[in-house]
């Protein structure tokens, strides 16, 4: 059996990071990952001429995680979305309307009526509330009206949770909006007086990626690692070993004096239930949405709106199971064939759980379906690939951040063990990344 200062088990954007960062402090770290491929979700393909993601698509590059990108000098690797990637649209009513960028945008948009704009702008003055353990429903409604609720940010709890408003917490979706109000008692007082603070540390504006897609990032990521990753190797189980822990290989086993999870929550729970019942119940308590991705090849002169921008997403009143779609061969250069586009369709969460199990025909028929309304197209779509991911993206509750805190403190007396991933803090990359960065020895892995 060998051993190792610090075993991480997980390969995707924590444990990569995890991983680089206690090597770069000296640590004598092993990466085990069970598939054939660094990035977990960061996955990218090449099929029939296209490049297309199995997962995210692009993320925006927030200061913790370009400052690890930094660190390891991998900021020269990101490709910046183009220009008209800053717009964005929603279906509205059949027909697409771009989302308002700023103030000017946001009084003259046909997407609130007069009345919400009033109640949206009211905003400083309502009374400041308690938003601990509130819905993002009952949060956004209560600040800004149940219009701006229903009209703009459901729509986008869609596209980056695929998740139900009413049972995503306003803590864990939109901490800096509930700072401001629990530090100046509304998010624009609060916003403002951000604004004025100096010195803060930035990230870069807009959505990345890399030439060879977010799976390029993450093969970049593992270069840092060299034989210290290792691919198809699947940890069966765990067990404490004196003051470490052992791992049980398929082959084999492992010693490490220390151990950090870079795990789904549900895959972390199954491996830490015969050390913590309690703490496995917890992580298993994280819901996931399913979600069905699917990237279509689709001719421009057959639609009838302009097939330009980042995308679009569909209002749960427009009556359609399609949740939104990206115009990937829009946004970066390289990833579709000249006179095609690639238009990236995503189809079930918390809107149709099912999607998941429904055959190929049935999506996309629902998927030609949403891009008729939504573009007009004269011809169905023709599918790259169909992903369907049964658990694709956690969906933090109201008491989520109570629940992460009770996680760790359970884990730290679990042994000297770590959790990272994107069910903690954030399920963005950017989010993620910083996830497994943060990980140090000495903050109970030692």
């Amino acid at each position: 059996m060998s051993e190792v200062e610090v075993a991480v088990v997980g390969a995707g954007a924590a444990g990569l990071a995890a991983a680089l960062e206690l090597r770069a402090r000296g640590a004598d770290v092993a990466l085990l990952e069970a598939g054939d491929a660094p990035g977990g979700v960061m996955r990218s393909e090449r099929a029939q001429g296209f490049l297309f993601e199995r997962g995210p698509n692009a993320f925006q590059v927030k200061p913790a995680a370009l400052a690890f990108l930094r660190r390891h000098g991998l900021e020269g690797a990101l490709v910046p979305a183009a220009p008209e990637a800053r717009l964005r649209s929603l279906l509205r009513d059949g027909r697409l309307v771009p989302v308002p960028t700023g103030i000017a945008a946001a009084l003259t948009t046909p997407l609130l009526s007069p009345r919400g704009k009033l109640r949206a702008l009211a905003e400083p003055f309502v009374r400041r509330g308690d938003p601990t353990g509130e819905s993002v429903a009952g949060f956004v409604s209560r600040r800004l009206g149940e219009e701006t609720l229903e009209r703009l940010v459901a729509p986008f709890l869609v596209g980056v949770y695929a998740g139900d408003e009413t049972r995503l917490g306003a803590e864990a979706v939109f901490p800096p909006l509930v700072a401001f109000e629990r530090a100046r008692g509304s998010i624009v007082r609060g916003a403002l007086a951000a604004a004025l603070v100096r010195a803060r540390p930035r990230g870069l504006r807009g959505s990345w990626s890399t030439a060879e897609g977010l799976g390029g990032l993450a093969r970049a990521l593992a270069v840092g690692l060299g034989e210290r990753l290792v691919l198809r190797t699947r940890v069966a189980a765990l067990a404490r070993d004196g003051a470490g822990f052992r791992l049980e290989l398929e082959r084999g086993a492992l010693r490490a004096r220390a151990l950090v999870l870079a795990l789904p929550a549900y895959g972390a729970a199954e491996l830490l239930r015969p050390l913590d019942a309690d703490l496995a119940d917890g992580l298993a308590s994280i819901e996931y949405a399913p979600l069905v991705s699917m990237p279509v090849a689709a001719d421009p002169a057959a639609a009838r709106e302009p097939i330009r921008g980042f995308g679009f997403l569909v209002p749960r009143s427009e009556g359609l199971e399609l949740l939104g779609a990206l115009f990937m061969s829009r946004v970066f250069p390289g990833r579709a064939p000249a006179g095609r586009e690639l238009v990236h369709c995503m189809i079930g969460g918390a809107r149709w759980p099912g999607a998941v199990d429904a055959p190929d025909d049935l999506l996309l028929a629902r998927v030609t379906r949403g891009l008729e309304a939504a573009l007009g197209l004269q011809e169905a779509p023709a599918p790259v690939a169909i992903i369907r991911w049964p658990r694709a993206v956690p969906q933090p509750g109201p008491e989520h951040p109570r629940l992460v805190a009770r996680l760790r403190d359970l884990a730290s007396r679990t042994g000297p063990l770590q959790l990272a991933g994107s069910y903690l803090s954030g399920v963005s990359v950017a989010d993620t990344l910083a996830s497994g960065a943060g990980i140090r020895i000495g903050d109970g892995v030692n």
